[in-house]
């Protein structure tokens, strides 16, 4: 049952989930296994997953356009499409690094849009926006898309875009790790879970890999931080308390965004 699901929705399911998830299961095969006695079972069989790390930037702020001020800085979204965050992750290919550009909802988790392209020029970014754009369920509301400092997100194309599409911009004002914690926390999920972290044979299958792992992530992954609920599921049926990463957050609803 664990490898089953796991090959369904990832690899790298913790011991949590597969318990929430497989519990019915269980009862229905008339297997009584509590959930200590389950995580014994995943460590005798070899079955936990083994923590990694890595830390690679595909942020370049050095340059002269625009840098916006961070408007969300402490505060958290109270509904859907109320903020975005948007960031760059690269994927190996045996032809070299390809770059996978993503627009992710803060509230939701839910993958917006993302494109993959062996180039890191401002039309990978937009392209991924435009496809978020497309995607939006309450197109009349107000919106914020949060970045780092990247010469991609400040290109007047990008953000005369965003702004024409009655996007507002905020940016990081500095290295602060909890600011970019949603995108960093699903780039190393699709990277970690869905495959994306191996040398892929070239460029196409890349874009298939991804595009099935993020289908993967916002229709069948669940999410501690959305009491075990997937992504697109919450978009369109909010009604959860956001989970912060850090304290004494201020909910944007108060500055009426």
């Amino acid at each position: 049952m664990v490898k089953d699901y796991r090959k369904k929705v990832g690899s790298k399911t913790g011991g949590i989930k597969l318990y929430a998830e497989l519990k019915q299961d269980f009862i229905d095969a008339d297997i009584k296994i509590g959930r200590d006695k389950f995580y014994r079972f995943l460590r005798i069989n070899n079955l936990l997953v083994p923590k990694t790390k890595n830390y690679i930037t595909t942020t370049n702020s050095n340059h002269m356009y625009k840098k916006y001020k961070n408007l969300v800085k402490d505060h958290v979204p109270t509904r859907p499409e109320q903020l975005w965050v948007s960031d760059i992750t690269y994927i190996k290919t045996e032809n070299g690094h390809n770059y996978l550009a993503l627009v992710t909802d803060a509230y939701s988790k839910q993958i917006m849009g993302y494109n993959l392209d062996n180039h890191m020029r401002t039309s990978l970014c937009k392209k991924a926006l435009d496809m978020a754009i497309k995607n939006r369920k309450y197109p009349n509301l107000k919106l914020i898309h949060h970045s780092d400092r990247g010469f991609q997100y400040c290109n007047p194309k990008y953000t005369q875009f965003a702004e024409d599409n009655n996007i507002t911009m905020s940016m990081t004002e500095q290295y602060d790790p909890y600011e970019n914690a949603v995108a960093e926390r699903i780039n190393r999920t699709l990277k970690h879970e869905y495959g994306l972290k191996q040398t892929i044979k070239n460029k196409e299958l890349a874009q298939k890999l991804t595009q099935q792992a993020v289908y993967i992530y916002n229709n069948l992954r669940t999410h501690f931080s959305l009491n075990l609920r997937k992504p697109a599921e919450v978009h369109l049926n909010p009604n959860i308390k956001y989970r912060s990463y850090r304290k004494n957050n201020v909910n944007l609803h108060q500055l009426h965004i």
